[in-house]
């Protein structure tokens, strides 16, 4: 009797229902239960995220006592940053000595490198990512098999291209010829999983339309998969550009050339007008491409879009862009 009335008790405690109770209140028990577990877990995730953010703080040393003596030198060096002058006597950011430093030292040439980089390195990149990302899908090559491009791909992406640049150094040095190459196998590994995704997603109707009709396997991949996402693989190559300008512009600092490159040389002399005036081009280079590759995903969005080759496509492309963005002001 002692053990049921202590069982009964706790049942109480935590809410729960006699076990004789009829099946409603046996369900209503279950989602009480359910709901206590919930909790618990949901205690214990807080619990272990606080940890790990105290264990994670203490191994980078962050304090905030540090942060607010070290924010008067930055105050300090925001005069460095933002040179002021006057306008008509009125104060303002000297805008002309960044203007003089770009064109003295050229950047819209170190503007080219880096966009030439980010382009070569993604339009290279892209057979091979074409080639993993259908390899590696199951609808294409039978499982385990596409394991094997699958994990090629997990590999690649494993190593961020700056490393891919180290390791590359003996083929040409740390140059803007290794950052292409670092950037080609980046983009292999990257965007060739994002194809398998979407390859992954499509309808099996087209698929065993082309297969009625007696085809290869290479046509039923051409005619019934990737006509299917060939709209879908054209707005994630242009996300992958934008992302491979930003990585040529890391790439520089380490000295593949570049806008980087120019402002890894101010910051290593304390220059921080002209570090700004970098900073400054950078923001217009990467501003861009990233505006231009959200109109194009944005147009292939719409689902008026009319069905054109891939000639006609890449022709027609800028003046419907165009046209897109100025029909949405």
């Amino acid at each position: 009797m002692s053990s049921e009335s202590d069982t009964g008790s706790l049942r109480t405690l935590l809410g729960l229902g006699d076990a004789g109770d009829s099946p409603v209140d046996r369900k209503l028990d279950d989602l009480r239960r359910r709901k206590l577990v919930r909790r618990l877990y949901a205690a214990l995730g807080v619990v272990f995220t606080v940890v790990v953010l105290n264990a994670s703080l203490v191994v980078v040393g962050f304090s905030l006592t540090e942060l607010f003596t070290q924010i008067p030198h930055f105050l300090d060096a925001l005069t460095d940053y933002f040179p002021p002058t006057t306008y008509f006597g009125v104060p303002f950011v000297d805008v002309m000595q960044y203007w003089e430093f770009i064109v003295e030292e050229n950047l819209f040439a170190a503007s080219q490198v880096t966009m030439a980089i980010a382009i070569a390195g993604t339009i290279l990149g892209l057979p091979g990512a074409l080639f993993f990302g259908v390899m590696a899908s199951e609808r294409v090559v039978p499982y385990p098999f596409n394991f094997v491009f699958r994990a090629t791909m997990s590999l690649i992406r494993a190593i961020p291209a700056l490393v891919w640049v180290l390791i590359l150094i003996p083929l040409g040095g740390v140059t803007p010829f290794t950052a292409t190459l670092a950037i080609i196998i980046d983009t292999t590994g990257y965007l060739g999983r994002l194809f398998t995704d979407e390859l992954e997603e499509i309808a099996d109707g087209p698929i065993e339309g082309i297969r009625s009709t007696g085809a290869n396997k290479s046509q039923i991949v051409s005619f019934g998969m990737l006509s299917q996402v060939f709209r879908q693989f054209i707005a994630w190559i242009a996300f992958d550009l934008e992302h491979n300008v930003r990585v040529a512009i890391g790439l520089g600092l380490i000295g593949a050339g570049g806008l980087g490159l120019e402002l890894d040389i101010q910051r290593k002399t304390f220059n921080y007008t002209e570090m700004m005036a970098c900073i400054l081009l950078i923001l217009l280079l990467a501003g861009s491409v990233e505006l231009l590759s959200q109109r194009v995903r944005s147009y292939l969005r719409e689902d008026d879009v009319e069905q054109t080759g891939l000639l006609e496509a890449i022709v027609t492309a800028p003046k419907k862009i165009l046209m897109s963005t100025v029909g949405r002001r």
